[in-house]
């Protein structure tokens, strides 16, 4: 996996809190949910936006920037909350390390999340929602299969 860190877009962040906000507000956002996960240096929650698919039975999330806090926050925690409207649920986090898998998650992902193709379109990691470039990207994202804690 790469080790340098891309710049996010401008309006990630800000969009991320409004994510927040309504989430917390009991609305829920298509396949968006909210992980809340402790920070690997202060322990405080850090929360953010995902949108959980599932492949053959299992749950997953991909972090189209591998490097990024989110990502790393997982490693060192390997569990998190997982919020969907008002519902919550404790999860464990684990990283997928098998290319096969990581592949057919990232073969999936345009079907199961189509408004996260942009996403992965504005971090140059595809060019659009072909299922074949998300799978020919699987060694460039981190992945993590979710199950309840």
């Amino acid at each position: 996996m790469p080790t340098t860190r891309q710049a996010l877009p401008r309006w990630l962040r800000p969009a991320n809190r409004v994510v927040r906000l309504l989430t917390r507000l009991g609305l829920r956002l298509g396949t968006v949910h909210v992980l809340t996960v402790p920070g690997r240096r202060s322990g405080a929650p850090r929360p953010t936006p995902v949108s959980p698919l599932t492949v053959d039975g299992d749950r997953y999330v991909i972090a189209g920037l591998p490097e990024g806090d989110w990502a790393r926050n997982v490693r060192a925690a390997g569990r998190g909350e997982l919020a969907y409207g008002r519902r919550k649920q404790a999860v464990t986090l684990t990283e997928v390390t098998d290319p096969g898998v990581r592949e057919q998650v990232m073969r999936d992902f345009p079907r199961e999340v189509p408004h996260g193709v942009p996403m992965f379109v504005k971090l140059g990691l595809v060019t659009g929602a072909d299922p074949d470039e998300f799978a020919a990207a699987a060694d460039r994202v981190a992945a993590f299969r979710i199950t309840a804690s």
